[in-house]
């Protein structure tokens, strides 16, 4: 997919931000890059690129907790996206145990 992201602004790469479609709660964040952007669109599931793993990575391929694309959205600067999905499987988006959003700590 032909995309006018501006990735070099993070060295090849946009943020992605994953927003649950109903209810607005923001689940995750990530990177994402050429590459990313174009499984996603090709999948119809939020596709990242792992920068621990340096791989790219479906959500929830393994578990089965993936993130449905119902709309994807740039920022005004075209440095990051904003996936709005449907969460499909029960365990959330979140890696960690019990979590179904990834920003559950309060400050």
């Amino acid at each position: 997919m032909k995309t006018d992201l501006n990735y070099e602004k993070n060295g090849g790469f946009v943020i992605a931000i994953a927003q649950n479609y109903r209810t607005r709660e923001v689940l995750m964040v990530a990177h994402a890059n050429q590459e990313a952007i174009d499984k996603s669109a090709e999948l119809g599931l939020a596709t990242f690129w792992s920068k621990s793993r340096n791989k790219l990575w479906t959500k929830g391929l393994t578990s089965g907790d993936t993130l449905r694309i119902v709309e994807t959205r740039a920022d005004c600067d075209r440095d990051a996206v904003l996936f709005l999905v449907e969460p499909q499987g029960s365990g959330g988006a979140c890696h960690k145990t019990g979590w179904f959003s990834c920003f559950g700590y309060k400050l």
